[in-house]
């Protein structure tokens, strides 16, 4: 039988951390009135990721564990969004930033016809705890500002690491991405704008952490990709006319 829900937890390293999630995300899907799949993708973890995962995979029902040797979350997230038989597939972060208690925000926006629904910490409603540091907010602001000029005109927070597909678009975008990092984010959500699929953008409660492993250097690399990113539609690097959806 076909999941509602396929929750994709992208891992690298994350033996400290991966196994509160699962407890927590546990907790909550085990009360709700739809069927789900979780699936941890192991990203060429070098603790005991895999090993922690696959201990609650014989604890928690319909919990499976998946090996993708390609670095990258961008590499990570394509892998389990297409491994996935979820009518809907949400990826989110390993260390629980966002709770999966906020997909319960998604699902009216998928009833009414959306087919890509994301999370954000820079709209109003959103909560962050604790606030992040100033020359985080800035950065990500003015990252924020060059992304919506050259690819994604009113998307505050392509970044936030909690975000719903359908089964058709996930399955219609995933196959052309190009890009294994950090970028990915920002590739997804144009590729899908350039489809022709309806997104939105919807506040969470995201907890900051203090140990993140996203370094300053990778702020550079987003901004990089997005060059990218605008160069490849422009020249139909994706092909995306035989994929584009017509309302």
């Amino acid at each position: 039988m076909k999941p509602y829900l396929s929750v994709i937890i992208p891992a690298y390293n994350e033996a400290k951390r991966l196994s509160l999630t699962l407890i927590d995300i546990n907790k909550h899907l085990s009360r709700v009135d739809f069927s789900y799949e979780i699936i941890v993708i192991d990203n060429n973890s070098s603790d005991a990721t895999k090993e922690i995962a696959e201990r609650f995979s014989r604890l928690f029902k319909n919990l499976r564990v998946i090996e993708c040797f390609t670095r990258g979350k961008g590499a990570a997230v394509k892998y389990g969004m297409l491994e996935a038989k979820g009518e809907i597939r949400l990826f989110m972060d390993a260390d629980n930033s966002t709770s999966i208690d906020q997909f319960n925000k998604m699902i009216p926006y998928f009833n009414s016809g959306y087919s890509v629904v994301i999370g954000s910490r820079d709209i109003e409603g959103a909560e962050l705890v604790p606030p992040q540091p100033w020359h985080k907010r800035i950065a990500g602001n003015l990252g924020n500002l060059f992304i919506q000029f050259m690819l994604l005109p009113g998307i505050w927070d392509t970044q936030c690491g909690f975000k719903a597909f359908t089964e058709e678009a996930a399955e219609k975008i995933f196959p052309l991405i190009k890009i294994s990092h950090w970028g990915f984010d920002v590739e997804i959500l144009s590729l899908a704008n350039k489809m022709g699929y309806k997104i939105k953008e919807i506040p969470v409660f995201w907890v900051n952490n203090p140990f993140s492993l996203v370094s300053p250097f990778a702020y550079i690399q987003v901004l990089w990709e997005v060059v990218k990113i605008k160069w490849w539609i422009i020249t139909n690097k994706y092909a995306i006319s035989s994929y584009k959806r017509t309302f």
